[in-house]
């Protein structure tokens, strides 16, 4: 089938829903754009799927997310693993809860139980998530350092770790061999909770998680004599990390914490990044902008940043 038949039917396939055929009929008339939406399928890699959120077969979609999802489940089955479930996070970016729930209601069709964060985690989390209970893989909904129009789906095996071999080339044999959206299971996502397949994850993991994180502190009695006078500014750039570090560093007696308030909202936001004096700077499109310079310092399990406020510029 090429590209334009491919079109067609996703145009007026009822399994298809009203809004992706809208877009798609939108389009009508600009070959280019139908062409790259359908020219191909979007490739699962070894470290899973990444792509422009849209509708077509070569766009990150509900559609495209379940296909690759039941391409996981049949290694999971062949892998005797689905008495063991699957752990899903994610992150702020666009579609996150729409492609959580397409991934997790696959795999509960599929007889296989999902464990999901009701809220975005970072991705350390996902892989500790995996191990305290037990499950065979996990699932994060994350393009990384995309920009926004992305979005993506990396996969993670027993062990906490993204998959290596064989488990890597056994998932994308699997998903190769799903070549038709009538090879992929859902349901609805009332009878999975209702049947135990779709479980939120209990707050006890993440205070088991902080824990952890806590225990990682090399000089714990160093951080009680000093924490009081210690001025730490933090931003989480609109990401997964903002709950964990305000947590752990209170835990931790840190009280002087100063969180960026424009970019610690979680909401998607529109962002660019612009080019000064050879650094990179973020920006926000608002009448004012504050322009900060970022230098960024790798730590043990946290990246942490120092900033500069620059003088503020008109719009």
């Amino acid at each position: 089938m090429d590209y334009r038949q491919e079109y067609d039917k996703w145009c007026n396939d009822p399994y298809f829903d009203d809004q992706t055929r809208e877009e798609l009929k939108a389009i009508a008339g600009d070959d280019k754009e139908i062409e790259d939406r359908f020219y191909r399928t979007l490739e699962f890699g070894t470290a899973g799927l990444r792509g422009v959120i849209g509708a077509g077969t070569n766009r990150m979609n509900i559609y495209t997310v379940r296909q690759a999802t039941q391409g996981l489940a049949n290694y999971i089955l062949a892998q005797g693993g689905q008495e063991k479930g699957v752990a899903i996070a994610h992150d702020s970016r666009l579609m996150a809860d729409e492609f959580t729930d397409a991934a997790a209601l696959c795999l509960a069709a599929n007889g296989i139980k999902t464990y999901v964060f009701k809220s975005l985690r970072p991705v350390p989390e996902l892989s500790f998530a995996v191990r305290t209970l037990g499950c065979i893989a996990g699932i994060v909904i994350t393009a990384s350092h995309n920009p926004r129009e992305y979005n993506g789906y990396k996969v993670y095996w027993e062990d906490g770790a993204q998959v290596t071999p064989p488990h890597d080339t056994g998932i994308m044999a699997e998903v190769a061999k799903v070549t038709s959206f009538d090879m992929v299971k859902t349901m609805e996502k009332e009878k999975a909770q209702a049947e135990g397949l779709y479980q939120i994850i209990s707050d006890d993991v993440d205070e088991s998680y902080f824990a952890e994180l806590r225990n990682l502190s090399i000089h714990p009695e160093i951080i009680k004599k000093m924490a009081k006078d210690i001025k730490i500014v933090y931003t989480p750039l609109h990401g997964t990390g903002l709950g964990p570090v305000k947590r752990v560093l209170s835990d931790l007696g840190f009280e002087n914490v100063y969180i960026e308030p424009q970019q610690a909202v979680a909401h998607r936001i529109r962002t660019r990044r612009i080019r000064m004096h050879g650094n990179w700077h973020l920006s926000l499109r608002r009448k004012r902008m504050r322009i900060w310079f970022w230098q960024p310092i790798r730590m043990p399990t946290v990246w942490v940043y120092t900033a500069r406020i620059r003088k503020a510029a008109s719009m």
